[in-house]
């Protein structure tokens, strides 16, 4: 098991939820910390609540800006001069139908979750590439491994970063580096408020399967410990985490249980 304690971490979408949680988690691990977001005052606020402030550098940065992408890397990497982990976490969710669903809320999902995590993560890749050493870490969802009622073009940017990541993998193993999937659950965030609607608008509203889920304190913590493994793949959650193991056997009970429980 590799300790992440001292290393250089770089984290996308570190304002809020999941990625606020695991800066505070790394800072007390002692680690140099890379803190990106759209919101740099929300930045400003997360960093002045960690002990090790003198670690923290300040990246702002929006994933849907694609062709900005090299030029982050470029300064992420100049702060410390080197990074040890890229930890994509930014994202953005859904709550809609299908068929009410405008074509433009679906290319704002990919574009973000999507190829803004592959904008990023290939122009971190020759620095990786060079120091033969380097790990991804991508937080996608249980809905990467399977769907849900309302959440197609999430589930659709989710699915399709385990295809890139998997084949990240294969291509870079022997410069060096590591590939983990993180797949969250329900956690205690404002991923639901801020999903997006049929028409693109925030839903507003949380949804009591999230603020039911795991403490964003707790979630952080096992997302450590599965980052210092190394695993391939970490499903964390409760009782949907079976979801994963259910589609694979028994997909056709799987939609049962699925189309059951939304009634």
């Amino acid at each position: 098991m590799a300790k992440i304690d001292g290393k250089t971490v770089w984290v996308t979408g570190a304002s809020s939820g999941i990625g606020e949680a695991l800066v505070y988690a790394l800072d007390k691990k002692n680690c140099k910390l890379i803190i990106s977001s759209r919101k740099k005052e929300a930045l400003e606020r997360v960093k002045s609540n960690c002990i090790h402030k003198e670690n923290i550098a300040i990246v702002p940065m929006d994933l849907a800006d694609i062709t900005a992408m090299p030029e982050k890397a470029k300064q992420a990497f100049e702060v410390f001069g080197s990074i040890a982990i890229l930890i994509n976490n930014a994202g953005i969710s859904q709550r809609s139908e299908i068929a009410k669903t405008d074509i433009s809320v679906y290319k704002k999902l990919m574009d973000i979750n999507y190829l803004g995590t592959v904008a990023l993560s290939k122009s971190v890749l020759p620095y990786f590439i060079k120091n033969s050493s380097g790990h991804f870490v991508t937080v996608s969802s249980l809905m990467g491994k399977f769907a849900g009622p309302q959440r197609s073009g999430y589930c659709g940017a989710k699915h399709a970063l385990h295809g890139f990541f998997d084949v990240l993998r294969m291509e870079h193993e022997s410069d060096g580096i590591d590939v983990t999937m993180i797949c969250p659950g329900y956690v205690q965030t404002n991923i639901d408020k801020n999903a997006l609607t049929a028409d693109g608008s925030p839903q507003r509203t949380h949804d009591a399967e999230n603020q039911n889920g795991l403490p964003v304190d707790v979630f952080a913590k096992k997302m450590i410990r599965a980052i210092e493994r190394k695993k391939y793949e970490a499903y964390m959650g409760g009782k949907e985490v079976m979801g994963v193991y259910v589609k694979r056997l028994f997909p056709r009970l799987f939609h049962r249980l699925v189309l059951r429980s939304t009634k």
